[in-house]
């Protein structure tokens, strides 16, 4: 952000790129027409999802992985290595975060803009807490706040008379209203943000 400021800040017009495509899922279909048209990023978005859940509950790396959260002590007692392992989910998750930002600027807008992200990382956070760590309920809430956000998109040509700075707050309303009723039963990784220093 620093170093887009000293590029930048003296262009009223900023930097723009063709953004991405997007792709048809499925063609034109009589009487309904296009019925589902993304971009190529959200395809791959959607088909990690079953892979992510195959890889953390159908694997010996997933079952490490998990146990990595949960017990390290014991993961280290059985010879896994638990810096290494915990590295590469920072790194892996990591990646997986860069791709999501990119998206916005390279996919969605075409552009770069200051605050583009709009809060959606702790959104995503709050995500995973409602979803209790499981990739399938991410899944359905981020359809849920995808939903939300569409809706006060919507809701704004209604003409209905509201400050549009509540139909922004929207998505993030009722996120918070969903995360204070899912939190409740939410069963954190036991070792999680704690750092692990082996004896």
């Amino acid at each position: 952000m620093f170093g887009f400021n000293i590029a930048f800040s003296s262009n009223r017009v900023l930097p723009s790129i063709e953004s991405f495509p997007q792709i048809k899922l499925f063609g034109d279909i009589p009487i309904l027409g296009t019925i589902f048209t993304q971009y190529g990023l959200t395809y791959i978005a959607i088909l990690l999802i079953p892979i992510c859940a195959w890889i953390l509950y159908r694997t010996n790396f997933g079952l490490n992985l998990r146990s990595v959260g949960m017990n390290p002590e014991a993961t280290d007692a059985a010879g896994i290595n638990v810096y290494r392992l915990r590295t590469l989910a920072l790194v892996i998750g990591g990646g997986l975060i860069a791709v999501g930002g990119a998206f916005l600027s390279l996919a969605q807008l075409g552009s770069f803009t200051f605050g583009i992200i709009n809060g959606r990382g702790w959104v995503c956070i709050a995500l995973i807490i409602f979803a209790n760590w499981e990739p399938i309920k991410v899944f359905w809430g981020a359809l849920l706040f995808g939903g939300v956000s569409a809706l006060q998109l919507r809701l704004q040509t209604t003409g209905i008379k509201f400050p549009y700075e509540v139909f922004l707050a929207l998505p993030y309303i009722v996120t918070i209203i969903a995360l204070s009723l899912a939190g409740r039963n939410a069963t954190y990784p036991t070792a999680l943000l704690k750092p692990y220093k082996r004896e």
